[in-house]
């Protein structure tokens, strides 16, 4: 988070308000656009077990259809 410059704020803002997009049913990304930073989207890896862990968090993320 510190090499992205990604605050706390902005990781709870992502995981709260951000689009998910599952891999199955346990491993997700979350990520969120910020007009005022160029490296869009962020994003967050979230795997669901008894609690959410947040593997990893990138920018310059791209959504793959």
């Amino acid at each position: 988070m510190i090499e992205r410059n990604i605050t706390e704020a902005d990781l709870l803002d992502i995981v709260d308000t951000g689009t998910t997009k599952y891999s199955d049913e346990s491993h997700l990304w979350v990520f969120k656009g910020y007009p005022n930073r160029t490296d869009n989207l962020i994003c967050a890896v979230l795997v669901l077990e008894y609690s959410v862990v947040i593997k990893t968090v990138m920018h310059n993320f791209s959504v793959e259809e």
